[in-house]
């Protein structure tokens, strides 16, 4: 095991940003933390690397309790959101700096920092940059840099604090590839922080969701993202509609649609809820007797192959888009449902704004509230 967590807790004032944490990561493995700002994620990161202290708990760096050890014994390689490259050094001088302090003893002779040097500068694919200055970088050639000075040291461990938090959304796609491709090509066991759930479930092997200091799920991209395993996660995991409805033997009625869910089957009378992704509602022209959610199409934002379409229920129904309860007001623009179809169907349907239309879930997550 190349990290274990063992039960972390740590508070700032009354403040409790972790509440006993237990995390295991494989050698080789690239594991996302990801959730909302303020879920404890950095906090984690930062005590993993010994730049924060858990108040209580351990952490096993490759077996080796490091829980006491100091940040420069941990042969940790950290990467922050906003690079922390040395202004006054060139790039060359900036990635053989964590080789150049090393102890006299371990420390490489100057040819053969050169020599990393200029590995790492070609496998970040910046080595025609080795004279320049950081100021003289665009964002993602620094953070590039900022990676390649990380690696330099032969970390056991890569730790990536948002590493791509101040680029904008261009170069961050293209980063989160090269950083897949890289850690594909190294193997360095890394965890990165992210509040970007594209990002996570694109770069990482695992996924772990943290919420209010504690870990909500740990799995696959494929797995959280099919299997949510708390209301939170499946609300956090991108867009979502939540129907709020009575739960009965094995069913949620909702607005007199019945959605199936007989894993609450000991359910009676109980206030339920569903989620629905926007792609996974199906849109059909209102007629009398259609058996669905009544809605008026709002608007239609039609951008490449795919249809957005914001509808307002007509009855009133308990509904909000952002994952909250809110009381029934169709006057609210968060009283608004969600769908999502192709372009070409949309323009074939031939829908219009300002008509009334029928959602049907295909697919629906149901929940119960204070359900074993």
């Amino acid at each position: 095991m190349a990290i274990a967590i063992r039960n972390i807790s740590k508070r700032f004032g009354n403040f409790e940003a972790l509440k006993g944490v237990d995390l295991d990561v494989e050698a080789g493995e690239l594991v996302a933390l990801l959730g909302p700002s303020g879920c404890g994620k950095t906090t984690l990161l930062r005590i993993i690397a010994g730049l924060e202290t858990a108040d209580q708990g351990s952490v096993l760096l490759s077996g080796e309790d490091a829980t006491d050890l100091h940040v420069r014994e941990r042969n940790v390689g950290f990467v922050f959101q906003h690079y922390a490259l040395f202004r006054h050094m060139t790039v060359f001088d900036n990635v053989a700096f964590g080789l150049r302090m090393k102890p006299r003893a371990t420390r490489p002779p100057e040819d053969k920092i050169a020599e990393r040097v200029h590995a790492l500068l070609n496998l970040v694919q910046l080595d025609w940059l080795a004279d320049r200055f950081p100021a003289q970088l665009s964002g993602g050639q620094r953070q590039r840099i900022a990676l390649a000075r990380a690696l330099a040291v032969e970390p056991r461990v890569l730790l990536l604090d948002e590493p791509f938090g101040a680029l904008d959304a261009k170069v961050r796609k293209e980063l989160r590839r090269w950083l897949r491709r890289l850690h594909d090509e190294l193997h360095v066991t890394s965890i990165f922080v992210t509040h970007d759930q594209e990002e996570a479930l694109e770069v990482a092997d695992r996924v772990v969701v943290m919420n209010q200091g504690l870990i909500e799920q740990i799995g696959s991209p494929q797995e959280v993202w099919d299997n949510p395993a708390s209301p939170f996660v499946y609300g956090f995991l991108g867009d979502v509609n939540l129907f709020h409805g009575r739960a009965h033997e094995g069913a949620l009625h909702v607005q007199g649609l019945r959605i199936d869910a007989p894993e609450h089957s000991r359910a009676h009378e109980a206030k339920g809820f569903a989620y629905v992704r926007p792609h996974e509602l199906d849109v059909e022209r209102y007629s009398p007797g259609a058996t669905g959610i009544v809605a008026h199409l709002t608007r239609a934002i039609v951008v490449g192959p795919i249809a957005r379409l914001e509808l307002t229920p007509v009855d009133g129904a308990e509904l909000n888009g952002k994952g909250h309860h809110k009381s029934s007001d169709n006057s609210s623009p968060d009283s608004v449902i969600e769908a999502q179809i192709s372009a070409h169907e949309y323009r074939e349907r031939g829908f219009r704004e300002g008509e009334t239309l029928v959602v049907t879930p295909r697919n629906a997550r149901v929940f119960v509230e204070n359900a074993a």
